[in-house]
Parts: structure tokens; sequence; C-alpha cells
């Protein structure tokens, strides 16, 4: 009996300290380190570098874009000229790569980042054109003389084409992303300047057939058709590194890799204003590579 009294007597001794022991463990007063349940997250705050990838898809509205036919002499006065309406194609489409680069600043509050950056982009080819066609005929205008039982025929044919090319913009933007980790998702709007090539050309030609009739059958016998060269007209109009103005939208998200060393993916849209008449809509999906000081 003495010796069961003595071993519970001990037991109960070793499982008083092991209780005391366990007490002071940090994850019953709730203090786990930094290390143990709570995430890591990455430090966005202050300047940031970095180059650049992307694939561009640029639309242009060709709606407006060759109005010089009003700019013609109709003829010289004799005949009207065909409807400055082209029949053209109002959108064409083109893609292209391209390379870049940025540089920023970052300020974060708790889990809030917010930044201003300067992104530029260089576009490889990113040129397009197209072409429309209209014609009138006129039959026997007022000022033609001609010999008995002989009607003249005068068609004139515009031709219009406009070519536009975007050489690189320059982003100005404001963001605003939500850490999460070590990820970083943002949006942002920017102020958009861009160098952009136009040229438009209208040719306007003339030819004539003279036509005979037979009195006696009615037989209408067709002349040949010859041009009118004192009739032909040439307009060219070009602007050549122009800067035009736009605006920017987009969503991205950035990835810490290591220290200060990040990725990011990001797609935008971006509306470049009217330059002779001729607007431009550019989606862009770029790859990044950037260091955080």
């Amino acid at each position: 009996m003495r010796r069961f009294v003595l071993a519970t007597a001990m037991v109960g001794m070793a499982f008083g300290a092991e209780a005391a022991d366990l007490s002071d463990l940090p994850v019953l007063r709730g203090s786990l380190p930094p290390s143990g349940l709570t995430i890591q997250k990455a430090n966005w705050e202050g300047w940031y570098v970095g180059g650049q990838a992307s694939y561009s898809a640029m639309e242009a509205d060709f709606g407006k874009s060759i109005p010089l036919l009003g700019q013609l002499n109709p003829s010289a006065g004799f005949l009207p000229q065909p409807s400055s309406q082209f029949s053209i194609r109002t959108t064409n489409t083109i893609q292209s790569p391209g390379f870049g680069a940025f540089v920023g600043r970052n300020w974060q509050w708790d889990d809030i980042v917010v930044g201003l950056e300067a992104n530029y982009n260089y576009f490889n080819s990113l040129g397009i054109s197209a072409t429309g066609y209209n014609s009138r005929v006129t039959v026997d205008p007022v000022w033609q003389v001609n010999p008995p039982n002989t009607s003249t025929t005068y068609t004139v044919t515009s031709a219009g084409r406009v070519a536009v090319q975007l050489h690189d913009a320059i982003q100005l933007r404001a963001r605003t992303g939500f850490a999460v980790g070590n990820f970083l998702p943002y949006v942002f709007g920017a102020a958009v300047l861009g160098r952009v090539d136009v040229s438009r050309t209208v040719t306007s030609t003339v030819t004539s057939r003279a036509d005979t009739t037979d009195p006696n059958t009615l037989i209408v016998t067709r002349g040949p058709t010859v041009d009118v060269p004192a009739m032909t007209q040439f307009l060219f109009d070009q602007k050549t590194n122009q800067l035009a103005a736009g605006w920017s939208g987009g969503l991205g998200l950035e990835y810490c890799v290591w220290g200060g060393l990040f990725m990011r993916a990001e797609w935008d849209y971006t509306k470049i204003l009217a330059v002779k008449n001729t607007e431009l809509v550019v989606n862009n999906l770029r790859f990044g590579l950037g260091y955080k000081f």
C-alpha cells in the first residue's frame, strides 16, 4: 500500500511539472512568432524599374479618313465629282509584337498600394491601310457640243487610300493595387501620347465615250472609251511623326519573386484620338520583369 501511494504521488508530481512547462509554450499564450501562422507579405513601397515585351492588336477607323474628295475641283468645273463618301471598309485590324520599359514609385498602407508610373512601348510594325472607290456617270453635260445624232458619256472615277502607322507611345499612369502575400493585383488609368504617321491620297480620273445613233434604224453604235488627261486630278496629304493624345485603362498582376525582383503581366485598352480624321484603338498584352529598390 505504501508503494502504491508513493508511486501515485510521484506520477502526480511529474504531471504537474509537465503542465507547468506547457503553460509556458507560446502557442498557449497566443503569441506565435511571425514565422508561425502569419503570412509573409512583400513590401511594394519604393521606386522600381523594368522592361517588358508586348503583343498588340490595333484597329483603325477609316470611316471619315478620306474627305479630300471635296477639295477636288469638279473636273475644272465641267463635271460633278462622285460623292465624298467612299465605299471604304470602315475598320481594319493589324497585330504586331513590341517591347518597352517602365519606371515608377509605389506608396503602401497595409495592404493598399498606390503608385505613379511612366510606361513606354515601341511597336515593331503596327501599320495598316485601306482603299475606297467611287464613280459617277454624266451624259451630255450642258457644256458639251455634240455632232448630230451623237451622245457623249463622261465617267468620273475617284480612288482614295489612307495609311496609318503607330510607332510608339508613352503612358503616364496612376494605379491602385491590393497586396495579397507576394501577389499584387492592380488597376490603372493613363494619359497617352503616341507618335503616328498618316497619309491620304485621292486620285480622280475621267474617261469619255461618244455613241452615235442611226436616225433610220435607231441603232446605237458605242464608241471607244478614251481617257481625258486634262480632267485628271491628284491630291496627297500626309502627317509624319505626329504626336497624338489619347487615354488608356487596364489591369495587371505582379508577383514578388525574390527580394526586390518581380514579374508582371497586364492588359490595357488604349484609344488614340483622331489624326487626319483617323482614330486608333489598341489592345495590348504585356509581360515584364522589374526590380524594386
